[in-house]
């Protein structure tokens, strides 16, 4: 199963500083408009990136 958006952005989020893992721009954008609290909202979060990419 594909991982969502929330997935994405914690495995960044949390990855160790010597990593080179990165996130798409239509998935760090949007949630970065979140503040700290929505961001730990899985739903608010998917949701967040779903509008980003309709616009």
């Amino acid at each position: 199963m594909p991982k969502d958006a929330f997935d994405q952005w914690w495995e960044w989020a949390e990855k160790p500083p010597e990593s080179k893992l990165t996130i798409p721009a239509a998935i760090h954008e949007p949630i970065m408009r979140l503040t700290p609290d929505e961001r730990r909202d899985r739903d608010k979060v998917n949701d967040a990136v779903r509008q980003w990419r309709e616009n």
